[in-house]
C-alpha cells in the first residue's frame, strides 16, 4: 500500500533497514524491520553474544521515521512531480534517543514516528521503536532536511 515510497530510498540493501510500511499519512509513519541475525555488525558486536548496537537502533528509526516521512512529504508538497532522474538526499540534523531495551537478532521492531513540524524541508518528529511485545525499545527526537538534487 505505502511501500512505493521505498524505492526513493537512497540506501543499497545492506543497509536498508526498513521492510515494511504500515501506515503513512501527514501526521504519522508505521513501519516495520526485521534485523537479520547474519548482518555484518554482529560478528563483531559482541562476539559470542551479538547484539544490535545502538547506533544501528538510531539509524532504523531514521530511516522510518524521518527518511520514509521526510520523502513522502517532500514528494506531497511536490504534489508528486518528481523526475525520474531526481534524487531526494536525507540529512539528519539532530537526535535525542533513550535505550530502554537491547535488540537481538532476528528480532522485529515497529517504528511510530509523528510529526511535530515540517517546514522549509526541515522535518522534526517524535520517533518510537518497540519490539513484537509492544515494549519500548527506544524514543526519542529526531530532525532533518531532505534535499532534492537535480541530476
Amino acid at each position: 500500500m505505502n511501500n512505493h515510497i521505498l524505492s526513493h530510498l537512497p540506501y543499497k540493501s545492506s543497509f536498508r533497514f526498513v521492510d515494511n510500511i504500515i501506515s503513512l499519512n501527514e501526521d504519522e509513519v508505521i513501519g516495520e524491520y526485521t534485523l537479520k541475525p547474519d548482518s555484518f555488525f554482529y560478528e563483531d558486536h559482541f562476539a559470542g553474544n551479538p547484539v544490535t548496537p545502538g547506533v544501528i537502533v538510531t539509524e532504523i528509526m531514521a530511516q522510518i521515521g524521518l527518511v520514509v516521512f521526510g520523502i513522502f512529504l517532500v514528494l506531497k508538497e511536490l504534489d508528486l512531480k518528481f523526475l525520474e532522474n531526481d534524487s531526494l538526499f536525507p540529512l539528519l540534523t539532530s537526535t535525542d534517543v533513550s535505550f530502554h531495551k537491547m535488540v537481538l537478532p532476528g528480532q522485529k521492531v515497529t517504528v511510530v514516528s509523528k510529526k511535530q513540524y515540517f517546514r522549509f524541508g526541515k522535518l522534526k518528529c517524535y520517533i518510537e521503536m518497540t519490539d513484537s511485545s509492544k515494549e519500548i525499545v527506544a524514543k526519542g527526537t529526531f530532525s532533518g532536511v531532505i534535499k532534492e538534487i537535480h541530476k
